[in-house]
């Protein structure tokens, strides 16, 4: 029972991660939509880039963007939320009924695994050229997100045999 409940309060804790950050992002709007504006912008990479022409300059896309990655967080976040509900009802079951049960979980993490690899580090790191950014670098905090997400799911996906008598 130990190991389950574990299991259950890591994908809680990655729930209340994932809704503190999209919550933060739509009660502090203008704090982080200028960190999506300047990446998308391109306007502190490199001077004399060659990846310039991949520059995003209209508002009205970066207000998209940003809600594409609110949306993406707050996903993460419901996915989460229920995947330890599901977790928590089955913790009791069986081992067969209790892998079953993490299903949402891992769809939270793939979730949340988009949104901090592909978003912040494929898409603004590679893309937009964040890494080329001193001052509007989001890669070291999203590898922190994702590695936590990938760690849970490690350990999630470990199989639960069925409780001892």
């Amino acid at each position: 029972m130990t190991v389950r409940l574990s299991k259950i309060i890591m994908c809680l804790c990655l729930a209340a991660f994932a809704f503190m950050v999209a919550f933060g992002n739509i009660t502090d709007y203008g704090s982080n939509f200028a960190f999506v504006q300047h990446v998308l912008s391109m306007d502190t990479t490199f001077p004399g880039n060659k990846l310039m022409y991949r520059a995003i300059t209209s508002e009205s896309l970066w207000h998209v963007a940003y809600w594409l990655i609110i949306l993406g967080e707050a996903v993460t976040f419901l996915l989460f939320l229920i995947g330890a509900l599901h977790l928590w009802q089955a913790r009791h079951a069986t081992g067969a009924q209790f892998n079953k049960a993490k299903r949402l979980a891992v769809i939270a993490a793939t979730m949340g695994f988009l949104v901090w690899f592909f978003g912040f580090m494929v898409v603004g790191g590679e893309w937009f050229a964040m890494w080329q950014s001193q001052t509007w670098n989001g890669q070291e905090a999203a590898f922190k997100f994702y590695v936590a997400i990938i760690g849970v799911l490690i350990y999630l996906n470990q199989p639960d045999g069925d409780l001892a008598a």
